[in-house]
């Protein structure tokens, strides 16, 4: 069983046991969080798809840790004008373990 739902402004597909990273999640450490945004419920083959969320249908995971992605260089050059750039970023990230897949 399996999942489609909108965490934090992304759509990820949820499975029972499965670790993700998502976008940084206000939560602490420890707690658990449920995601009511669910778009689509695959159940052994019985899809139920929401307009645009599946009716009751929720996924329930616990906060591992909040940690910072790899770093991403952002290099800008201009041909024969002397200018070069660059730039560095590291993107906040939570990541989760999804407990219970419920629709």
């Amino acid at each position: 069983m399996y999942a489609i739902v909108e965490i934090a402004g992304q759509q990820m597909k949820a499975e029972q046991g499965r670790k993700m990273y998502v976008h940084r999640l206000e939560n602490a450490e420890g707690e658990t969080v449920v995601f009511d945004k669910v778009l689509l419920v695959d159940n052994d083959g019985k899809v139920k798809v929401g307009t645009p969320v599946v009716e009751g249908a929720s996924v329930k995971a616990t906060v591992l840790e909040h940690v910072k992605g790899d770093k991403v260089l952002v290099f800008k050059k201009k041909r024969r004008k002397s200018f070069q750039k660059m730039n560095g970023h590291r993107q906040y990230l939570t990541k989760i373990q999804i407990e219970e897949v419920k629709g």
